[in-house]
């Protein structure tokens, strides 16, 4: 060890069990934390992907949201390929004055601009939304007649080459942790044939894959509708997010998560567009985890304390703040400090599955 750090360097060989543990970063959702391993890697690119609405940019949003509470330094870079969206950002509760955004659909200049930022160790979270709507120099030259196959994917392959050795940090020392998100979209794979339907592909080609350290698959499940008063109708409010990590290097893939997102006010539900529901994701888990208990006539307890029914349940999480943070904390000791990570934590729908299920 003495002849190789001489030679080449301080830390180029080093003891594993002299290095620090890097605690990932919040998506914002305990559920997808857990199914994760924690959150989001720390020094490390991750990617979201899945259909259009599917909430992939709100995640990312989350994500700032979340962490901007817990640092007041938390900064971020927001590549904006597509527009960004101040007022949705805001209404999710993001402080636009600590996004940097850099409004550039050239694929070129975006990478550049992620490359610098990496190396610069001045960001906490670096965003790319999104890798489709990105346009390679080459093929903005060219005529709409012109052949580019492959072009993007081959430039996309090259970045992650080179950003690579920009976000790692020293292993040794305890520097700022960076995190990339990468936001993509589904897309038909040409010729493609399967029983089970068209299968699906991601733009950018197969290299990207081998870069990411976690990637999470999000699809809408179902809506959530809500009544209109006086009126024989119903508006759409949310939806049911669930999202499947299908790659994690951090901990076991293929854990499923799952949340209820609004993006529109719902009054009688009691949410304001941008809100996720807190209380039904932290009862789902306290009940697989066995810190919510259900027992004769309806009850449940937790921390100390009974409710009636799942509405009560539900309700007490809502109102009581101090109780939120308590189970969540519980939750995640529980799931993450074990190491027991679960394979399905989907929302349940009614108080009998809840019931069942504890």
């Amino acid at each position: 060890m003495t002849a190789v750090n001489k030679k080449l360097g301080p830390g180029s060989l080093v003891i594993a069990s002299d290095i620090p543990a890097r605690t990932p970063m919040t998506t914002g959702s305990v559920s997808v934390d857990i199914a994760l391993g924690g959150g989001w890697p720390p020094n490390q690119w991750s990617e979201i992907i899945g259909r259009e609405s599917s909430s992939k940019t709100s995640l990312a949003y989350m994500t700032l949201r979340a962490n901007q509470e817990r640092d007041p330094d938390f900064t971020a870079l927001w590549v904006a390929a597509e527009a960004y969206n101040e007022k949705w950002a805001r209404n999710l509760g993001v402080d636009n004055s600590r996004v940097h955004i850099a409004p550039t659909n050239k694929m070129e200049k975006a990478y550049e601009i992620l490359i610098t930022a990496a190396e610069s160790n001045a960001y906490n979270l670096l965003v790319l939304d999104s890798y489709p709507a990105l346009v390679a120099d080459q093929e903005d030259e060219k005529t709409m007649e012109d052949m580019v196959v492959g072009l993007g994917a081959r430039r996309t392959g090259q970045f992650f080459r080179k950003v690579g050795a920009n976000m790692g940090r020293s292993i040794l020392d305890d520097q700022k942790n960076v995190v990339g998100l990468f936001i993509n979209q589904f897309r038909d794979a040409i010729g493609g044939f399967s029983p089970r339907g068209t299968p699906q592909t991601t733009p950018g080609g197969q290299a990207k894959n081998y870069a990411f350290y976690a990637r999470a698959e999000l699809s809408r499940t179902e809506y959530i509708d809500e009544p209109v008063p006086g009126k024989n109708m119903k508006r759409r409010v949310g939806q049911t997010v669930k999202v499947k990590v299908v790659k994690n290097k951090q901990s076991a893939p293929h854990k499923v998560a799952g949340y209820d997102f609004y993006f529109e006010n719902a009054p009688q539900h009691g949410f304001s567009a941008g809100e996720h529901d807190v209380a039904k994701e932290l009862v789902t888990m306290g009940v697989l985890y066995d810190l919510i208990s259900a027992r004769g006539g309806g009850y449940y307890d937790v921390a100390g304390e009974s409710f009636k029914g799942k509405d009560a349940l539900l309700s007490g999480l809502r109102e009581n703040i101090g109780l939120q943070e308590e189970l969540t904390a519980a939750i995640r000791r529980e799931a993450l400090g074990s190491g027991a990570t679960p394979i399905s934590q989907e929302p349940f729908d009614d108080g009998e599955e809840l019931a069942d299920a504890a």
